[in-house]
């Protein structure tokens, strides 16, 4: 009987070690999403404070608009979320918007049409994305 429970034991642990590396490999969609979500983040801000009005607000919010129905999409057919995202993503979105929040009112009362400002602020909108997907990545 010692020998029967013994190689219970074994076949669960192993059974539980394939399963960790599954969960591990399907939860990998994470970083894409945040690399999308900070490319299109900072090409946004870029249209909003570089095209002229109201085509950039109207491209660059239509443009928004898409990627994030599309990443909505993309995130809810993934089997697997890993452990902590709900936190993980609520820190993405919440810098993300306090930045966004930053760099449009700034640029639109102070540098409207400044490319060096545009620019610089599609960066920094962009870096919780994109540090996230590194982050994200090295997990």
């Amino acid at each position: 009987m010692g020998e029967f429970a013994a190689g219970d034991a074994a076949a669960a642990l192993t059974r539980a070690e394939e399963l960790g590396i599954t969960v591990r490999k399907s939860t990998r969609w994470y970083v894409w999403y945040q690399l999308v979500f900070g490319v299109a983040a900072g090409l946004m801000v870029l249209a909003i404070g570089l095209v002229k009005a109201p085509w950039g607000t109207a491209f660059g919010g239509t443009f928004w608009a898409a990627v994030i129905a599309g990443l909505s999409l993309y995130a809810a057919r993934q089997r697997v979320a890993r452990r902590g995202f709900g936190r993980w993503h609520a820190v993405l979105v919440a810098s993300w918007g306090v930045l966004y929040g930053v760099v449009l009112s700034l640029g639109l009362i102070f540098f409207p049409g400044v490319a060096a400002w545009w620019v610089a602020g599609a960066v920094a909108v962009a870096l919780p994305g994109l540090i996230g997907g590194f982050l994200e990545a090295r997990r």
